[in-house]
């Protein structure tokens, strides 16, 4: 089957999709689109979250062909050309990533909380953060990013 939809602003085909591929499959390996990464394929882990119509999913969830005629914002697509979005800003500056492995999902996650919630307390950010696992970074670094990024989002207003 072929499966059209808008991914980061661009409309995108995948021609070939098998019935039970997922978006994920679709993004990493015919879109050419890495960020998401496919961790427990069960959506325990986030490390595959992106938007789908403005809301996060774990990717490796969805069937792609229910992503026909919508949206869908990747990790990569946060960024605006070469500069990074202010999340991603502020886990590279916290040191929040370190194997990069569960980082898309978290920033896309975080991008989400403070996009509805410019003042997240550590309750909420734990919260908003809780489908995420990481097995390196013991989080408070992840913490520290999510903080800087909705306070440099409150200075810019």
């Amino acid at each position: 089957m072929r499966v059209t939809f808008t991914v980061n602003g661009e409309r995108r085909t995948a021609d070939d999709v098998w019935p039970g591929e997922s978006l994920l499959y679709v993004l990493r390996e015919r879109l050419g689109l890495p960020g998401s990464k496919n961790a427990c394929e069960q959506g325990e882990c986030g490390s595959c979250t992106v938007y789908l119509d403005g809301a996060p999913v774990c990717s490796c969830l969805v069937a792609a062909g229910q992503a026909e005629g919508r949206e869908v914002r990747t990790v990569e697509g946060l960024a605006d050309g070469d500069r990074l979005d202010p999340v991603q800003e502020a886990f590279v500056e916290t040191g929040a990533v370190q194997c990069g492995f569960c980082t898309p999902g978290l920033i896309v996650q975080a991008h989400d909380l403070i996009a509805r919630n410019d003042e997240p307390t550590d309750p909420e950010i734990r919260e908003a953060l809780a489908g995420n696992l990481c097995r390196c970074t013991g989080y408070e670094k992840i913490l520290d990013a999510v903080r800087l990024a909705a306070q440099r989002g409150r200075a810019a207003r």
